[in-house]
């Protein structure tokens, strides 16, 4: 019987498979992006990434990336058995890998894509003293749009993806009151970028 991880790492490599071969197709150098996420500088967090499109690849992106943000309140609160509970979430840490398929062209429309990523978060409580402390490993299905707005190559590109979640290590609770990890987890957010 596959344990969670197994699983995981197979997904990811399916994904991997799928991506490489969909992008085989002509670019005549190694491009490299860099990208951040401003809403999770507008959380109190940071966001950094960085992209590269293989030469002989006109649709293939692929990337590492680190986060950390603030969970809006909303968010926290979409899992019914923690809505009003008095939450508070910061991702200290994240560090992904990830893949993209822009139908069109890297960095251009439409694209779809797949992340795993390694998070550290940090639970707090209004009602309650202390902090607890936990880490997960998240595997994510995304897309979205990107749009260049401009003659030199700056790019936004919103996107929302779903993923699922397993956690690996750590404490959800406090005081004898648990925070809970739902397996299934939801994200959108915009990145911008530029291509080099």
């Amino acid at each position: 019987m596959y344990s969670k991880l197994n699983i995981s790492i197979t997904l990811l490599m399916i994904l991997a498979s799928t991506f490489t071969v969909l992008g085989q197709e002509a670019n005549n150098k190694t491009r490299f992006s860099i990208e951040l996420d401003p809403l999770a500088y507008a959380s109190g967090g940071y966001s950094g990434h960085l992209r590269i499109q293989p030469k002989n690849s006109k649709h293939l992106l692929l990337g590492i990336g680190v986060a950390a943000f603030n969970q809006p309140d909303f968010a926290v609160n979409l899992d019914p058995e923690n809505n009003d509970e008095g939450w508070k979430v910061r991702v200290d840490n994240t560090v992904g890998i990830f893949g993209e398929y822009h139908f069109s062209e890297v960095n251009k429309k439409w694209f779809i894509g797949g992340q795993i990523s390694f998070q550290q978060q940090k639970i707090e409580n209004d009602n309650l003293t202390g902090s607890a402390n936990f880490s997960n490993i998240m595997l994510m299905l995304q897309g979205g749009y990107t749009f260049r707005p401009f003659k030199f190559p700056l790019y936004i590109k919103p996107w929302m993806g779903i993923g699922y979640v397993s956690k690996v290590s750590g404490e959800h609770t406090l005081e004898g009151q648990d925070y809970n990890v739902s397996p299934v987890t939801f994200l959108m957010t915009f990145h911008v970028g530029y291509t080099f």
